[in-house]
Protein backbone atom coordinates (compact mmCIF):
# COMPACT_ATOMS: atom_id res chain seq x y z
CA UNK A 1 0.00 0.00 0.00
CA UNK A 2 1.50 3.34 -1.13
CA UNK A 3 1.83 6.34 1.53
CA UNK A 4 -0.73 8.16 -0.10
CA UNK A 5 -3.29 5.38 0.00
CA UNK A 6 -2.39 5.17 4.00
CA UNK A 7 -2.68 8.71 4.63
CA UNK A 8 -5.83 8.78 2.91
CA UNK A 9 -7.47 6.20 4.88
CA UNK A 10 -6.39 7.28 8.02
CA UNK A 11 -7.94 10.83 7.54
CA UNK A 12 -10.84 8.74 6.29
CA UNK A 13 -10.94 6.49 9.82
CA UNK A 14 -10.03 10.04 12.09
CA UNK A 15 -13.05 12.11 10.15
CA UNK A 16 -15.65 9.11 10.95
CA UNK A 17 -14.58 8.74 14.26
CA UNK A 18 -14.99 12.20 15.33
CA UNK A 19 -18.47 12.66 12.93
CA UNK A 20 -19.69 9.84 14.76
CA UNK A 21 -18.44 11.79 18.21
CA UNK A 22 -20.33 14.90 17.39
CA UNK A 23 -23.45 13.61 15.94
CA UNK A 24 -23.92 11.08 19.57
CA UNK A 25 -23.71 14.51 21.21
CA UNK A 26 -26.13 16.04 19.07
CA UNK A 27 -28.83 13.02 19.39
CA UNK A 28 -27.98 12.66 23.25
CA UNK A 29 -27.08 9.00 22.39
CA UNK A 30 -24.77 8.97 25.40
CA UNK A 31 -26.04 10.96 28.42
CA UNK A 32 -23.40 13.20 30.00
CA UNK A 33 -21.50 13.94 26.68
CA UNK A 34 -23.13 17.43 25.95
CA UNK A 35 -21.41 18.47 28.95
CA UNK A 36 -17.54 17.69 28.23
CA UNK A 37 -18.53 18.44 24.65
CA UNK A 38 -19.89 22.49 25.22
CA UNK A 39 -19.70 24.28 21.84
CA UNK A 40 -21.27 27.36 23.24
CA UNK A 41 -18.17 28.40 24.94
CA UNK A 42 -15.39 25.40 23.90
CA UNK A 43 -15.68 25.71 20.17
CA UNK A 44 -12.11 27.16 19.40
CA UNK A 45 -10.86 24.17 21.23
CA UNK A 46 -12.28 22.20 17.77
CA UNK A 47 -10.68 24.35 15.90
CA UNK A 48 -7.31 23.61 18.08
CA UNK A 49 -7.81 19.74 17.41
CA UNK A 50 -8.51 20.36 14.11
CA UNK A 51 -5.21 21.33 13.47
CA UNK A 52 -3.72 19.12 16.38
CA UNK A 53 -5.42 16.05 14.24
CA UNK A 54 -3.87 17.53 10.76
CA UNK A 55 0.34 17.43 12.83
CA UNK A 56 -0.91 13.70 13.93
CA UNK A 57 -1.44 13.05 10.22
CA UNK A 58 1.43 14.38 8.85
CA UNK A 59 3.21 12.72 11.45
CA UNK A 60 1.91 9.32 10.67
CA UNK A 61 2.18 9.51 6.72
CA UNK A 62 5.54 11.02 7.36
CA UNK A 63 4.49 14.39 5.63
CA UNK A 64 6.22 17.11 7.52
CA UNK A 65 4.80 19.89 5.17
CA UNK A 66 1.85 19.11 7.08
CA UNK A 67 3.26 20.92 10.31
CA UNK A 68 2.65 24.34 8.26
CA UNK A 69 -1.48 23.91 7.86
CA UNK A 70 -1.69 22.20 11.48
CA UNK A 71 0.24 25.79 12.77
CA UNK A 72 -2.02 27.76 11.12
CA UNK A 73 -5.56 26.13 12.06
CA UNK A 74 -4.00 25.35 15.82
CA UNK A 75 -3.03 28.70 16.10
CA UNK A 76 -6.29 30.76 14.96
CA UNK A 77 -8.09 28.35 17.40
CA UNK A 78 -5.77 29.56 20.01
CA UNK A 79 -6.42 33.51 19.15
CA UNK A 80 -9.85 32.27 18.78
CA UNK A 81 -10.11 30.67 21.89
CA UNK A 82 -8.27 33.56 23.64
CA UNK A 83 -11.03 35.74 22.59
CA UNK A 84 -13.92 33.97 23.94
CA UNK A 85 -12.02 34.18 27.64
CA UNK A 86 -11.60 37.85 27.03
CA UNK A 87 -14.90 39.04 25.47
CA UNK A 88 -11.91 41.30 23.59
CA UNK A 89 -13.47 41.02 19.66
CA UNK A 90 -11.70 44.09 18.77
CA UNK A 91 -8.39 42.51 19.78
CA UNK A 92 -8.42 41.07 15.51
CA UNK A 93 -7.61 44.98 14.96
CA UNK A 94 -3.93 43.80 15.62
CA UNK A 95 -4.56 39.95 16.57
CA UNK A 96 -4.25 39.30 12.80
CA UNK A 97 -0.11 40.03 12.93
CA UNK A 98 -0.16 36.97 14.88
CA UNK A 99 -0.47 34.44 11.80
CA UNK A 100 2.29 34.87 9.90
CA UNK A 101 4.31 33.82 13.17
CA UNK A 102 1.87 30.78 13.34
CA UNK A 103 3.31 29.96 9.92
CA UNK A 104 6.40 30.88 10.55
CA UNK A 105 6.49 27.93 13.81
CA UNK A 106 5.01 25.64 11.27
CA UNK A 107 7.87 26.11 8.72
CA UNK A 108 10.64 25.38 11.77
CA UNK A 109 8.42 22.55 12.88
CA UNK A 110 8.08 21.24 9.05
CA UNK A 111 12.16 21.83 8.85
CA UNK A 112 12.67 19.83 12.19
CA UNK A 113 10.67 17.23 11.45
CA UNK A 114 12.56 16.46 8.07
CA UNK A 115 11.19 19.00 5.62
CA UNK A 116 13.60 21.31 3.13
CA UNK A 117 16.25 22.33 5.38
CA UNK A 118 17.54 24.49 3.14
CA UNK A 119 16.47 27.98 4.52
CA UNK A 120 13.82 26.50 6.41
CA UNK A 121 15.30 27.71 9.92
CA UNK A 122 15.69 31.23 8.46
CA UNK A 123 12.61 31.50 7.01
CA UNK A 124 10.54 30.48 10.00
CA UNK A 125 12.40 33.15 12.06
CA UNK A 126 12.10 35.59 9.90
CA UNK A 127 8.16 34.82 9.69
CA UNK A 128 8.47 34.93 13.42
CA UNK A 129 10.28 38.10 13.99
CA UNK A 130 8.09 40.22 10.98
CA UNK A 131 5.18 39.16 13.27
CA UNK A 132 6.55 39.80 16.51
CA UNK A 133 7.06 43.43 14.84
CA UNK A 134 3.65 43.89 13.45
CA UNK A 135 1.84 42.69 16.80
CA UNK A 136 3.87 45.47 18.46
CA UNK A 137 3.45 47.91 15.86
CA UNK A 138 -0.16 47.13 16.06
CA UNK A 139 -0.95 46.95 19.39
CA UNK A 140 0.95 49.88 20.12
CA UNK A 141 -1.45 51.52 17.34
CA UNK A 142 -4.85 49.98 18.35
CA UNK A 143 -4.88 49.43 21.85
CA UNK A 144 -5.99 52.94 22.60
CA UNK A 145 -3.16 53.32 25.45
CA UNK A 146 -0.98 56.24 23.11
CA UNK A 147 2.07 54.39 23.55
CA UNK A 148 3.03 54.21 19.74
CA UNK A 149 3.06 58.26 20.18
CA UNK A 150 5.64 57.98 22.69
CA UNK A 151 7.73 54.59 21.41
CA UNK A 152 7.77 54.87 17.76
CA UNK A 153 11.83 55.76 17.64
CA UNK A 154 11.93 52.11 19.30
CA UNK A 155 11.37 51.40 16.48
CA UNK A 156 13.88 52.88 13.97
CA UNK A 157 16.11 51.70 16.60
CA UNK A 158 15.52 47.88 16.35
CA UNK A 159 15.53 48.20 12.39
CA UNK A 160 18.97 49.77 12.85
CA UNK A 161 20.08 46.81 15.03
CA UNK A 162 18.62 44.12 12.61
CA UNK A 163 20.21 45.89 9.66
CA UNK A 164 23.65 45.68 11.28
CA UNK A 165 23.24 41.95 12.55
CA UNK A 166 22.20 41.24 8.68
CA UNK A 167 25.26 42.81 7.72
CA UNK A 168 27.02 40.38 9.91
CA UNK A 169 25.44 37.36 9.17
CA UNK A 170 25.05 37.34 5.37
CA UNK A 171 27.21 34.82 3.76
CA UNK A 172 29.90 36.01 1.09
Amino acid sequence: MTRERRSDIVFGIILLLIGVWFLAAQFNWLPGLNQIINVQYQWPLIVIGIGALFFLIGLLARAPGMSVPACIVAGIGGILYWNILTGNWASWAYMWTLIPGIVGFGVLLSTLLGGNEKGGYRAGLRLILTSAILFVIFVMIFSGQGYFLKYWPVLIILAGIWIIIQAFWRRK
